[in-house]
């Protein structure tokens, strides 16, 4: 990409903000479903499809959302994209009944999947060479604060009234349509994005280690929340500050890891953040005591951010004239591959250990992976530049 003006990285806290909105659409009903219940007239079960109704569009959408942006313009698919979350979130505070409201939440879903992946975009254009890392790292750590206190504004809405969640959530959309930066040289400028520079082996390589880090994270935070309860005897509220603690994870030291990235490469942040996974995987499934599996949770927060800061810069130099569509494409695969992580509860219950050595076999493969191509190396280390 070519190399912002001085005053552009001043702009990042929007793209960061932009940032958080996502995982935090994405979560603020899980700890309001029996409010939103009561408000649509339903039960806590149908009341739970809101999730669904926002992820399934979304990462269907980002498949072909980050091409698009490109060829229509990144800011300005981004503003427009903040416009539809506005007025989606604006009717989910309003309507009453359960259909319309997963109608809404469908929009909320399908309008993110034209800013996450355009957002990083973004991020890289407005970044100076040399310092995408810290760019990047600074973007995951937004979105690792959005995962973290969902469910914590969810519940403090919920004790007042859960449509306020939302009302703020059209606010923060609108503000932000307005104050998104076009980027250098007018990043909403319109190129061609064509779909073929997406075949790569090297985005196929980038998709798949992106699909096998949220297998092993979407796992192990649904295996915690098991684990705190039958094996410890933790309480929801106990339950949840354990979950808690992959989000403060990924928002403290994702910056970090971003700085270490510029220094030391994406190559070497990739396979440690594999490394990361496959320990924390292990482990977290055999947490002997309450304090190791929080150690594992916490883990597996810094291998998952690690390797989404690895994952959107591998992306984004893996087809240089379509930076967006690429990234979106990896965003697609991290959630394909969080959807497949509850099919291990089965094997969970038979044997934990055999659940915990599979995790660590999927995280260690991503490592794999992501590493045969050698031009991963040759494009990603500091000082090279992702040109667009």
């Amino acid at each position: 990409m070519t190399a912002s003006p001085p005053a552009a990285p001043r702009r990042l806290w929007v793209l960061y903000i932009g940032g958080f909105m996502g995982p935090f659409g994405g979560g603020i009903v899980n700890t309001m479903l029996p409010e939103l219940a009561d408000g649509l007239d339903t039960s806590v079960h149908s009341a739970s499809l809101s999730i669904t109704w926002y992820l399934a569009p979304m990462a269907a959408l980002l498949l072909v959302s980050g091409t698009i942006a490109t060829r229509f313009g990144a800011a300005n698919v981004v503003r427009l994209g903040y416009a539809a979350y506005a007025v989606s979130s604006l009717a989910c505070a309003l309507i009453t009944s359960l259909p319309l409201f997963l109608g809404a939440r469908a929009v909320q879903g399908a309008a993110n999947a034209f800013l996450t992946p355009v957002l990083i975009a973004l991020v890289v254009a407005a970044s100076p060479p040399g310092r995408q890392g810290r760019a990047l790292g600074g973007y995951a750590a937004a979105q690792a604060a959005g995962q973290a206190f969902s469910p914590l504004a969810g519940g403090l809405a919920a004790a007042v009234d859960w449509r306020l969640a939302f009302y703020a959530s059209a606010v923060a959309a609108l503000l932000l349509a307005v104050a998104t930066p076009s980027g250098p040289r007018g990043s909403a400028s319109r190129t061609r994005g064509s779909w073929r520079s997406l075949f790569t082996a090297r985005l196929g390589a980038t998709a798949y280690a992106s699909a096998a880090s949220q297998v092993v994270s979407g796992f192990l935070l649904l295996a915690a929340a098991l684990i705190a309860t039958d094996r410890f005897g933790l309480d929801p509220v106990q339950r949840g500050l354990v979950v808690v603690a992959y989000g403060v994870a990924g928002m403290v030291l994702a910056p970090a890891v971003g700085a270490w990235a510029d220094r030391a490469g994406i190559w070497t942040v990739a396979l440690t953040a594999g490394l990361s996974l496959a320990v924390a995987g292990l482990t977290g499934l055999l947490a002997p005591s309450l304090v190791v599996l929080v150690a594992a949770v916490f883990l597996c927060g810094i291998g998952a951010t690690s390797i989404r800061i690895a994952s959107n810069t591998y992306a984004m130099a893996s087809a240089p004239t379509n930076g967006a569509g690429a990234t979106s494409i990896a965003q697609a695969a991290q959630f394909a591959g969080g959807s497949f992580a509850p099919a291990l509860l089965p094997l969970f219950a038979r044997s934990p250990l055999q659940a915990g050595i599979v995790l660590a076999l999927v995280a260690l493969s991503g490592m794999v992976v992501v590493s045969l191509p050698r031009a991963h190396r040759q494009k990603s280390d500091p000082g090279d530049t992702m040109e667009s």
